[in-house]
């Protein structure tokens, strides 16, 4: 069902990453500027092999923690570094001199826009000038202060394989200083530089094996296709465009790679085992299948962005195409071709948004779990974050990839991820309406909101923000959903951030007041009574936000519309308001706007209710009120303090225990002050409620009422002289439950007679 999980070191290096500040210490670094500082590991015998010093680093970057103090890290006797990978980190030279004390072989440092290549080569040692074979700086620039590109100190690296400039400003002048200069040199990637002639290469003629030219505009003059034809020993050819993209605008006319001039060539480079033509112009079926046929070796052919890949000889059902199952194609037309472009061209956002847009069509409906198709569009996604269409079309294709019983069969590290993905989609387009639709669309799933683990006060935040931004009644329906759901998983602190915001508390009061005025109880009315009720569950602030709103007043209303019914409907809409204004109940600050007559009666009339569930909230409401005696009543004069009091105590032993657990709470703070009450109704409903979630969910409130102090408080209530028998035998209960779930009694009471 599942794929293989994390190995040890990854989880290990993950959790190192993740934890440096606590790992890891600050000291001056040994130079003149006393500013400049280094880091280093707590422990002295920390020491990393070539492996595992690699992969700290790539996986430093990968995760964004990557600048000059964390790469001060790598210190050449604590570390060992052979293959540096590092991409978009915010580095400078002063923190890539690291580099200077190891070998390097392979060495990637792309997207670094302060640092030029030149001066990423200065930062090398001696080893590894004389001995790296592979140099990736894509997306970097030569360009020195003075705008000059400047390529001279590739020349250094005698011993280089394999070369990537693409997407800098490397010229036809440098590439003749590496043809020259490079005695070594295979593999060349000049794709999307400012190169406009390729002739130079035939220096390279004799050993140059893999060419890439993506993107290319060349001289018409310039002979490309004989330069490539002389490349006797070249096997990977890539000569792809963007179908879409246009000519740049030179004093010299230029031109794509004429591909069906090339192909038509059938015996142009025999020992081809790779061609990329990738957004190339139609080319007759029969030129395509003779070039095929002259080049048996070759087991790659790239037709993305072209009509050529939904030829019938590259369709599954062909003869033709059985007979060359080995043959990889990328494409749009069939699932494998679409699979082979998303693998390959991460980088090109037109590629992906184009291969999403069709994984899409093909994805509706699927029923077996596919994390095959799922790790590919991922990385789609995390490499295009700004690109709204591709954005668009990766999260139309999660929610098809995850939707429903699919979803149950997805490992919940993978949908962590896919929701960490279009969590930062959500960030990125907040007013596009349809990209945030598909958001919530994954979003809204049991599976993940319940069992997947992620930034849940990022995703309320999220998902809050959109609620507000659009009004729409089914993103209303799964916003609040979402929110109610993760509302209850998020800490207290940061359920005030949300709840103490006046839009958010608006916007969902305008939902509630819809349903009251259409007189609709519908699921939307009970998520966002569910979202309001544990925002403001011990939450001073959000509760006051909510009385500002006019909240106490819209819920009498609803109150009073559900009065009377006794569906399972209206007693759910009914527990949640209760619920809800029992929070409000809890703060003794606010308690005094609760005290009016219309609202008390009302609960009074909801605590001899049938339905416990309605009962109980009545009655913690009540209890609450009750607590601040007779001083707090003096306001109201058409109720008597004591007949409440006497009607809650009747109510509460009335009580059987539910099947079900009716209520979760975060902690007993509420209760303790209950609990030293001197009214006997009051000690009652609290210590009933107590023993209530401590019966139906034992691990977890047994552990948090001795954590928290409970049966310190509960004892000494035990030892009121004039405590109720019913009183005194439920704490009896609950301290009996304390010892048998601990196994022994609770240290500070070792003196108690259980």
């Amino acid at each position: 069902m599942y794929d293989t999980p994390m190995s040890l070191q990854i989880c290990c290096v993950d959790f190192i990453c993740d934890n440096l500040s606590a790992l890891c210490e600050v000291q001056p670094a040994a130079t003149a500027d006393p500013k400049q500082t280094k880091m280093v590991f707590k422990d002295p015998e920390t020491c990393f092999h070539a492996n595992l010093s690699d992969q700290l680093l790539s996986t430093l970057s990968e995760k964004g923690k990557l600048n000059d103090e964390s790469l001060s890290l790598f210190d050449p006797s604590v570390t060992a570094l052979r293959h540096v990978s590092i991409h978009n980190a915010p580095v400078t030279s002063r923190g890539l001199r690291i580099l200077k004390g190891h070998r390097v072989s392979q060495l990637e440092v792309t997207g670094i826009k302060d640092v030029t290549v030149n001066d990423i080569i200065g930062c090398l040692g001696e080893w590894t000038l004389s001995n790296l074979r592979i140099l990736n700086v894509s997306r970097n620039t030569f360009l020195n202060n003075s705008k000059f590109c400047v390529v001279v100190s590739l020349s250094k690296l005698r011993n280089l394989h394999t070369l990537n400039v693409s997407f800098t400003e490397f010229n036809r002048h440098g590439l003749e200083i590496i043809a020259e200069d490079l005695p070594c040199l295979e593999v060349l990637d000049i794709s999307c530089t400012e190169i406009n002639d390729i002739s130079p290469l035939r220096k390279c003629k004799n050993r140059l094996k893999s060419l890439s030219m993506y993107n290319l505009q060349l001289h018409k003059n310039s002979d490309p296709i004989g330069v490539v034809s002389d490349l006797v020993h070249l096997v990977q050819l890539d000569v792809s465009n963007d179908a879409t993209r246009e000519s740049i605008i030179t004093s010299v006319a230029t031109e794509r790679f004429q591909v069906p001039e090339y192909l038509s060539r059938c015996e142009t480079n025999p020992n081809l085992i790779s061609v990329d033509v990738s957004g190339a112009a139609d080319v007759a079926p029969c030129i395509v299948e003779s070039f095929l046929e002259k080049h048996p070796k070759l087991n790659f052919f790239g037709l993305a962005l072209t009509s050529i890949s939904e030829y019938e000889m590259f369709q599954p059902e062909s003869s033709w195409h059985r007979s060359h199952a080995d043959l990889k194609i990328s494409g749009e037309s069939t699932e494998a071709q679409i699979m082979e472009s998303l693998r390959r061209y991460l980088p090109r956002s037109t590629y992906m948004q184009k291969a999403l847009f069709k994984l899409f069509n093909l994805s509706q409906g699927t029923e077996e779990p596919r994390e095959d198709i799922i790790k590919l569009v991922l990385p789609a996604m995390k490499s295009h974050p700004k690109i709204l269409s591709v954005q668009m079309a990766a999260t139309a294709c999660l929610y098809n990839l995850t939707r429903g019983d699919v979803g149950l069969k997805i490992h919940p590290v993978m949908l962590s991820k896919c929701v960490d993905l279009t969590l930062t989609a959500m960030e990125n387009f907040p007013n596009h309406q349809q990209l945030q639709k598909n958001a919530l669309l994954t979003i809204c799933s049991d599976r993940i909101l319940q069992e997947v683990n992620f930034d849940r006060f990022r995703c309320s935040r999220l998902v809050m923000e959109c609620m507000c931004q659009f009004d729409d009644a089914s993103m209303n329906r799964m916003s609040v959903a979402i929110c109610s759901i993760l509302a209850a998983k998020i800490s207290t602190e940061q359920t005030t951030i949300l709840g103490a915001k006046a839009r958010y508390m608006k916007k969902l009061l305008m939902l509630v007041e819809e349903r009251l005025v259409n007189h609709e109880l519908d699921i939307t009315l009970r998520f966002t009574l569910s979202a309001l009720w544990n925002l403001t569950d011990e939450a001073p602030s959000t509760c006051n936000v909510f009385l500002t709103e006019g909240g106490l007043e819209l819920f009498m209303k609803l109150l009073q519309l559900t009065d009377g019914e006794e569906t399972e409907n209206h007693v759910q809409v009914e527990t949640k308001i209760l619920g809800l204004l029992n929070n409000i109940a809890e703060v003794k600050i606010l308690r005094h706007k609760l005290m009016r007559e219309d609202f008390i009666m009302l609960i009074k009339q909801m605590l001899g209710g049938k339905h416990i569930d309605v009962s109980y909230f009545a009655a913690g409401i009540l209890a609450h009120l009750c607590s601040d005696g007779d001083e707090a009543w003096r306001s109201i004069a058409g109720l008597d303090r004591y007949d409440i009091l006497e009607d809650l105590r009747t109510v509460v032993s009335n009580w059987d225990q539910p099947k079900a657990e009716m209520v979760a709470y975060r902690s007993f703070s509420p209760f303790f002050p209950l609990l030293q009450s001197q009214d006997t109704p009051i000690q009652l409903w609290a210590v009933w409620a107590i023993h209530h979630v401590c019966s139906k969910n034992g691990k977890r409130y047994l552990t948090l009422l001795n954590d928290e102090g409970g049966h310190e408080h509960i004892y000494q209530l035990m030892q009121s002289s004039n405590i109720d028998p019913k009183v005194l035998a439920i704490c009896q209960e609950i301290l009996d439950k304390l010892k048998e779930h601990k196994g022994r009694p609770p240290r500070s009471c070792q003196d108690m007679e259980f």
